[in-house]
């Protein structure tokens, strides 16, 4: 297919799209076409005749590659099953599978999730003589991270936690396991202890493109120069850096134009999504900001409904307010309840909005939650897997032990550990000389039980390794250790949970089977199940909610549109909010990136809500509006005192055309 590139981009685009050669910056402003630009870029590659397998595509979440990668195969019309669009992490995966024998590991390494990490680092934490009231999990684990990404290092560090962390990356390692943080940082190790693995890549993968380039960490900034030689295009927003919290350096545009100073620079400035009044608002407020890149959108529609402010008494009139202006606007629109989107700052924010919609019988979902993969019941399913798939896996080990019950308790754990720490070897080790050696201390009954623990996940592993109908031999699994019994005598007050839970179960099996019914599925197996499953469940939680209304933090909503969104909690304290003021201007700057972002998803409509007074620790606290309300300049805002209905011109109108969509039309054949 080939493409009429002059006629389908405007000229920014056009230049964008056309710089295959050499490093290219492109700035790319809210709704200006990005991921058209990145789609028609491959496609212009691939048109030139570079290889398929030349081309390295990284964004940050499997859902934004998924969609790259099919929006890049619609438009060549092309299988394109040797184009790499991945996440930064996948990406890490794929290294570390070829290469990670060069560190020590094996290659069938497992990756560890939060739980799983926290429950190495709690382990670990005992290990080295902490007592569980004093030792905290949740900061460590932040601690072990910010060093592993290069955020913090362990200079002044007092609290004991540095041995701690050799403990853990030494368990790591004697487990055949990595974190998430190790997936960049173990592939930057490869590359920068063995150059010839470096270049090895450096010569496969010739052309790089980076989308979300501001959201890069110094670690995937770090890998990518590694990877690139010259034929490199990131794609960004300064203005749209709003991930600092988990290690985004918005600052790595700056690192770009410093490392590359002969690149090429293209900024897209045209917005295709929003009315200008919502873009003028957007550039006042972002103007504001001393440390970004110049830019003002534009947008070809013209003029739009200017931005209503209202300032509702409480948070209980602020969420009865939004359910009631959704219903109205949607009516008097014609829209759809997945147009609308309900942004907060904080997730505490969605309490008094979600029972306002409830009591308007409004439909709606929250982004977020528990994940579908964090429930126990799957945990426990794919907890087994992953110990079939790597037997020294200690922490999935250890959580299967005795689900369901066969006597292998926490006594008998407690002496595997002791025999473990003694011989030097893990606990599956330790499982292995109680099961051989008479000589060993144990009681005999629970040996018999570890024997044939044993046995089954040998017998498991023969069975789950082979590369076809993964789904049928896991339902085989399930029955075989009698989960549904399991769930049954776990739950014997509540039959409803145990069939709920065994029915999430089931879904889990039927999702395998789907998965590699797939004909784009070239790897079956039960690794590569194990390894999306990893990605999937940090990245993107995804179900069907079409038909409802957005209500989501400003954080979860970038990167989406909607024809009108409401901003609710508009008030000091909350944008910014106070902990950003409290740690200094630089992040009062990425507060008001994050209001911009929240500003920039409205396509036609913007509403804003700032109490008069919210409740705080259960007391009424009087409310201010947000500071950056008053960078918006009064002509482009509204202020409503009150709810605004529609007359009943406008719903005699309304009620008419509803009516005549149900009218039978002349052509239509008559029912009898």
């Amino acid at each position: 297919m080939h493409l009429d590139y002059e006629s389908e981009l405007n000229p920014e685009q056009y230049a964008a799209v056309t710089a295959i050669e050499g490093p290219v910056l492109i700035i790319a402003g809210a709704g200006s076409g990005k991921t058209r630009v990145i789609t028609y870029r491959a496609a212009y590659m691939l048109e030139r005749g570079i290889p398929q397998s030349a081309i390295l595509a990284l964004t940050f979440t499997n859902k934004a590659a998924k969609e790259m990668s099919e929006r890049v195969r619609s438009v060549t019309g092309k299988k394109l099953q040797n184009l790499t669009v991945s996440t930064f992490h996948s990406f890490g995966v794929k290294i570390l599978r070829k290469e990670i024998h060069r560190l020590g590991w094996r290659e069938n390494f497992s990756i560890y999730d939060e739980v799983d990490r926290n429950q190495l680092i709690k382990d670990c934490g005992r290990e080295m003589g902490f007592k569980p009231e004093s030792f905290d999990v949740q900061k460590a684990g932040l601690v072990f991270s910010d060093v592993k990404t290069g955020r913090k290092n362990w200079e002044g560090a007092d609290d004991g936690y540095e041995k701690v962390f050799d403990e853990y990356q030494a368990a790591l390692k004697a487990y055949n396991a990595v974190d998430f943080d190790d997936l960049i940082g173990l592939p930057i190790a490869v590359f920068e202890d063995f150059p010839e693995a470096r270049e090895e890549y450096r010569d496969h993968y010739r052309y790089i493109m980076i989308d979300e380039f501001q959201d890069t960490s110094l670690q995937q900034y770090r890998l990518m120069r590694l990877l690139s030689r010259d034929n490199i295009c990131v794609v960004g927003d300064d203005d749209q850096s709003i991930y600092s919290w988990r290690g985004a350096n918005f600052e790595n545009i700056t690192n770009f134009e410093k490392d590359w100073p002969s690149r090429r620079e293209v900024t897209l400035y045209r917005n295709y999504r929003s009315t200008t009044t919502i873009l003028d608002a957007a550039n006042s407020v972002i103007q504001n900001n001393s440390n970004r890149k110049e830019k003002d959108l534009e947008s070809p529609n013209e003029g739009g409904a200017q931005i209503e402010v209202y300032a509702p008494e409480s948070e209980i009139e602020e969420g009865e307010f939004i359910a009631r202006a959704i219903k109205e606007i949607k009516l008097k629109d014609r829209l759809h309840y997945d147009q609308f989107g309900v942004l907060i700052r904080t997730n505490n924010l969605t309490r008094h909005l979600e029972e306002a919609f409830l009591a308007a019988d409004l439909p709606y979902k929250v982004s977020g939650g528990t994940s579908f993969f964090q429930r126990k019941e799957i945990k426990d399913i794919i907890s087994y897997l992953r110990v079939i798939a790597n037997p020294e896996d200690d922490i999935n080990l250890i959580r299967i032990a005795n689900v369901p019950r066969r006597g292998i308790g926490r006594r008998a754990l407690e002496m595997l550990s002791a025999i473990a720490k003694r011989h030097g070897c893990s606990t599956r080790g330790a499982m292995q000389l109680v099961r051989t050696d008479p000589d060993i201390d144990f009681p005999e009954r629970v040996r018999q039980d570890i024997d044939s623990f044993l046995t089954l996940l040998e017998y498991e592993r023969e069975e789950l390794l082979g590369r076809r109908n993964l789904g049928a031999k896991v339902r085989k699994l399930v029955d075989t250790i009698d989960y549904w019994g399991y769930l049954v005598s776990e739950n014997q007050h509540n039959d409803k949970a145990a069939k709920w839970k065994f029915l999430n179960v089931e879904s889990l099996i039927k999702g395998i089977e789907t998965w590699e019914k797939d004909p784009d599925n070239l790897d079956p197996s039960l690794f590569a199940w194990l390894n999306r499953i990893s990605l999937i469940t940090r990245d993107d939680k995804e179900e069907d909610d079409s038909g409802k209304v957005n209500l989501m933090t400003i954080h979860a909503a970038k990167g989406l549109e909607f024809d009108v969104v409401f901003v609710a909690g508009c008030e000091d304290g909350l944008i910014p909010h106070a902990r950003s003021l409290e740690e200094g201007d630089g992040n009062v700057e990425e507060e008001r990136r994050l209001f911009y972002v929240a500003i920039t998803r409205a396509r036609k409509r913007l509403l804003i809500t700032a109490c008069k007074q919210r409740r705080r620790n259960a007391m009424p606290v009087d409310c201010v509006p947000s500071p950056f309300l008053a960078e918006i300049p009064e002509e482009l805002i509204t202020w409503r005192e009150e709810e605004a209905s529609l007359t009943e011109d406008e719903q005699a109108d309304v009620w008419a055309s509803v009516h005549k969509m149900f009218e039978p039309s002349e052509d239509a054949p008559v029912q009898g």
